[in-house]
């Protein structure tokens, strides 16, 4: 173990030297540019780093096969952190000092990416494609911090307006993860409420990497509400609304982009229909968006067993926007210089689909999308709840 670790040490001291000796930034060599992923790719949350690992690898292939940018090619180096915030740390750490990669790529999740933001920041190392709508990646500002997707403050509107809007509903309870993830979610859902003069009308939580939500389903059904909204990962949220089926209720069940959409049809099986889930890529089957064609043929290449869908896809655009934004630098690719072509460039057209960034603006998109499960356990695209 010792010899191997020592290995690696050569080997990434010589990466670095070689990036010293050059003048390029680390992680960046002659051919090649190296990107860091600290995701669960292992236990009840794998579907979630593994999908967007698939993604971001698709893009990357698609990148590489046409010369890479600048003639270096891209690699994604992805280590396991489980969904626990301790672990990311490690592997964060592991990812900047022992495999010295450029930047951060394609993180998963609330906490972890929040216990590692001050080891980033003060590092000054690009921190991109998180898949997490919190706050805390979005104000204040930091522009090391590259946002992809929508934030959960938006989801958690468009929620509560088609909610109330669609359907009239006027009793809205929550069921979320025990965490800084759930809590992101919660204050959304209480952002939203109050726009509208209303309250919450049940709360129910449940611990993170476990499916123990019997307590918060007997809480919420005490409130008798008309929907729950929920903010959670696929496994505890299926275990949830398959018990609350068992018990017979009839409420209206919206889930947020962070569940994994996909894992969670597969876990309820014949038992998901009418789940809404919102959405902060299109929908993974309409190719007549060109970025989404251009992703069917990536991950069709990639080989596997890999099916469309919308965390691969999140994962494809997460590549496709960095592979845009190195292409924009004026000069040997450095971190500065990666943050900098973005500030400047300001708008990157992926194909159909636009991101928009700016001097104190790290968003990228702003659109939220509607799906709901039907009986076969696919996801239509919809507009309205009616």
């Amino acid at each position: 173990m010792m010899q191997a670790r020592k290995r690696l040490g050569l080997a990434a001291a010589g990466w670095l030297a070689l990036g010293m000796s050059a003048g390029w930034a680390q992680g960046v060599s002659a051919d090649k540019i190296l990107f860091g992923q600290s995701a669960p790719l292992g236990g009840p949350a794998a579907a979630l780093g593994t999908n967007l690992r698939d993604g971001i690898q698709a893009a990357f292939a698609e990148i590489n096969k046409a010369g890479g940018v600048g003639g270096r090619k891209l690699e994604l180096i992805s280590l396991d952190d489980g969904y626990e915030p301790n672990k990311a740390i490690e592997m964060t750490t592991q990812l900047l000092t022992d495999k010295g990669v450029f930047a951060l790529l394609g993180p998963v999740g609330t906490p972890t990416s929040a216990a590692v933001l001050p080891m980033v920041t003060e590092k000054q190392v690009p921190f991109i494609g998180a898949f997490t709508g919190a706050e805390i990646l979005r104000h204040p500002y930091n522009k090391w911090v590259v946002n992809i997707r929508a934030s959960y403050f938006q989801e958690t509107e468009a929620m509560v307006e088609h909610l109330t809007k669609d359907l009239g509903i006027k009793k809205i309870a929550i069921f979320y993860q025990d965490d800084a993830y759930g809590r992101a979610g919660l204050a959304g859902v209480q952002k939203a409420l109050e726009k509208r003069s209303m309250t919450l009308a049940g709360e129910g939580t449940y611990e993170r990497n476990t499916t123990a939500v019997r307590t918060a389903l007997l809480a919420l059904r005490k409130a008798e509400p008309e929907a729950v909204i929920m903010i959670g990962a696929y496994k505890p949220c299926a275990e949830f609304i398959k018990l609350a089926k068992q018990l017979k209720a009839t409420w209206r069940f919206v889930n947020i982009s962070f569940v994994g959409s996909d894992a969670l049809a597969a876990e309820l099986g014949d038992q998901g229909a009418g789940v809404i889930v919102t959405q902060v890529v299109p929908f993974p089957g309409d190719e007549s968006l060109p970025v989404v064609k251009s992703y069917h043929a990536a991950l069709a290449a990639l080989g596997g067993d890999q099916k469309p869908g919308f965390v691969s896809l999140e994962g494809y655009l997460d590549g496709r926007a960095v592979a845009a934004a190195l292409a924009k630098i004026d000069g040997a690719p450095t971190r500065q210089g990666f943050i900098d072509a973005i500030v400047k460039t300001g708008t990157f057209d992926l194909g159909g689909l636009t991101l928009h960034y700016g001097a104190d603006n790290n968003q990228g998109l702003e659109t939220v999308y509607l799906t709901q499960l039907q009986a076969d356990g696919k996801y239509q695209p919809v507009t309205t709840l009616k």
